[in-house]
């Protein structure tokens, strides 16, 4: 069993790691910053309660002055998917992944819900997965990650 000390290590270990510039593009060029949004055709109606309920993901307010909800930060991967049953079958086009703090205690939580959680049985280099579908039958992957992608790189690009 582990100590907190090595986790500590660890996470210095990988900071030191991956502390250089990432590449990436140009820095002489404007570059999207994140993620402003995600919208897609929902059956059901509720599917932004259920979101908003099993993950915590705040709806979208009736007003512009109600705001929007605000996510951690952290890494993000933007891939196309060429494999049908990557995103849920011919009938779906999406698939998102959130991150995640705890899979273990997330996972219990959406199985007290009674909701259907299938917890990856590999352990990958960049983290651990669950997969559950919402009313609609759409594809949601949890992330707890781990090496690169748990150390957030903070210094500027020159």
């Amino acid at each position: 069993m582990r100590d907190g000390t090595d986790v500590v290590h660890e996470r210095a270990s990988l900071t030191n790691k991956f502390a250089g510039k990432s590449p990436g593009p140009p820095s002489n060029r404007e570059n999207v910053t994140g993620i402003g949004g995600f919208f897609f055709r929902a059956k059901s109606s509720g599917v932004d309660d259920w979101y908003e309920k099993h993950l915590g993901v705040r709806k979208a307010g009736k007003e512009y002055d109600d705001g929007s909800w605000w996510q951690d930060e952290g890494p993000t991967v933007f891939a196309p998917e060429y494999d049908d049953a990557q995103v849920g079958g011919q009938e779906h086009s999406w698939r998102i992944n959130f991150r995640v703090k705890d899979l273990d205690a997330m996972v219990a939580q959406l199985r007290a819900a009674g909701l259907s959680v299938k917890v990856d049985a590999e352990k990958y280099p960049n983290g651990r997965f669950a997969h559950l579908r919402d009313p609609d039958g759409n594809s949601i992957e949890l992330w707890e990650a781990a090496g690169a992608d748990l150390v957030r790189q903070r210094k500027e690009i020159e």
